[in-house]
């Protein structure tokens, strides 16, 4: 987006789309007094509701309604905001919106439509929040479970941004140490040890690392855990479905084949998001049925093919089976692909009485349960969170992104290499500066205060319109 576009006034119905009691028409940009007279026939007091009727330009009654005026830079976007708070039919809405933009066409502004985040964007430019609290915003509306809600909440509030922001300030307090000894060497000062360098460098390791890990259960908790029930037909991957979801989502039948295509749901466990995804059952391709079933194979080893774990249910009362070993055995081969952290051997229908077991891959993680019983699914939960690498509990925890994750990561190598120059005995002290450098950008990426254009536009194009 241009410079100029940038300080257009914009417009936008920021309530969801459909129907509901109230819905929300917001404006934004610099001076909207002009304008509230122009809608309303008065400006409204600031911070102060307003009531009273919203009215086409020839007089005729659109609806009536509550006004908001918030004049910059107190308000969300650091710009002047009104707020016009009518009845939420997308009706009533779609003609308060056109009469918004007649409204500025006829003061002759160019008075446009918002694009998705631009509200938001326009709070990050104004500096009304850094990049991780705006991303917040987004991670807030769009969360699934409470743990999720709480700590986009967090975020929003800066704790995320406040631990950064201090990591960052101790790096530069060291360069600045490092730097000032590279301009005056002709003091001969050990730098290394009369200022502790090498000790203050590990404890701001030390912090980062512990950041990491904070952030990558935030990020968990945005992101959740994916997975997909594998195996051949009649197994009990449907039936394992409804059992950790609660409710009858999928059909099940003794009809081998039942489910013909992905069946997903979002189930939570301690707060975790757990995308589940039941897929159809696997077998030879020259054994499928028709091709309906061919084609719900090929969707269900794309879905085994990006999912962070596959649990391969067995069912326990076939195992003696030699034609179904040899079915299992086809699957588990196809399976190899997958890293065998990311598999979960399942043997289903426990509650049949068999005895028998099957042998797993040595490494790989096997229950033994029953989805019609509900025997082992709380240990199939805690292996699930396990795999996800769940640790912490979620109060103590920030919503955070991938994006956040890997500028941690870059930033502990940097300084994971600015530690080898410092712990060489004739340390060089320009190498070590620069790992400092470089860390310190890497964290600075986190809040936006070093972000490239194009990361912006990324972010800001993923919100919804009105936000």
């Amino acid at each position: 987006m241009t410079l100029a576009r940038l300080h257009d006034p914009i417009v936008a119905i920021a309530t969801a789309p459909g129907r509901g009691a109230v819905g929300i028409v917001r404006v934004s940009g610099p001076d909207l007094k002009p304008l509230a007279q122009a809608l309303l026939g008065q400006v409204p007091a600031p911070r102060h509701a307003l009531y009273g009727p919203f009215r086409e330009a020839d007089g005729a009654l659109i609806d009536h309604g509550l006004a908001l005026y918030f004049p910059a830079p107190h308000s969300y976007t650091g710009e002047d905001v009104l707020e016009l708070q009518a009845h939420g039919g997308p009706v009533v809405l779609q003609l308060l919106l056109a009469r918004c933009l007649g409204a500025g066409a006829a003061l002759g502004w160019p008075l446009r439509l918002a694009e998705p985040g631009e509200f938001t964007q326009r709070a990050f430019l104004n500096d009304k929040l850094d990049l991780a609290q705006a991303e917040a915003v987004a991670d807030l509306i769009d969360a699934s479970t409470e743990a999720a809600a709480r700590s986009a909440t967090r975020s929003l509030a800066g704790a995320f941004s406040q631990e950064i922001e201090g990591l960052a300030e101790r790096i530069v307090t060291l360069r600045m140490l490092v730097e000032a000894t590279l301009d005056f060497p002709e003091e001969e000062i050990d730098f290394l040890e009369k200022a502790d360098a090498r000790g203050k460098l590990r404890a701001i390791q030390a912090a980062v690392d512990a950041v990491l890990g904070r952030a990558r259960q935030g990020a968990l908790l945005r992101e959740g855990l994916r997975v997909v029930l594998a195996g051949q037909p009649n197994v009990g991957k449907s039936s394992l479905l409804n059992a950790l979801a609660g409710a009858e989502l999928a059909i099940v039948t003794p009809i081998a084949g039942t489910t013909r295509d992905r069946v997903s749901e979002t189930i939570q466990i301690e707060g975790v998001p757990i995308h589940i995804t039941d897929t159809a059952g696997l077998r030879d391709d020259a054994a499928a049925s028709d091709e309906v079933e061919r084609i719900g194979m090929a969707r269900s080893w794309e879905s085994i093919a990006s999912a962070d774990a596959v649990l391969f249910l067995h069912d326990l009362t076939r195992l003696q089976d030699p034609a179904y070993q040899a079915a299992d055995a086809v699957i588990a081969q196809k399976l190899q692909a997958v890293d065998p952290a990311r598999r979960i051997q399942v043997f289903n229908k426990a509650d049949s009485g068999t005895e028998a077991l099957a042998t797993h891959p040595e490494g790989e993680a096997a229950l033994v349960i029953s989805a019609r019983t509900g025997q082992g699914l709380e240990a199939l939960r805690r292996l699930l969170l396990e795999r996800a690498g769940w640790q912490a509990a979620p109060e103590g925890v920030y919503i955070a992104r991938t994006r956040h994750v890997q500028a941690l990561r870059e930033a502990a190598e940097h300084l994971a290499l600015a530690a080898e120059h410092a712990d060489q005995a004739d340390a060089a002290l320009d190498l070590l500066a620069e790992e400092l450098r470089l860390a310190h950008e890497a964290l600075q990426q986190i809040t936006g205060r070093f972000s490239a254009d194009d990361l912006l536009g990324e972010i800001f194009s993923r919100f919804c319109i009105g936000k």
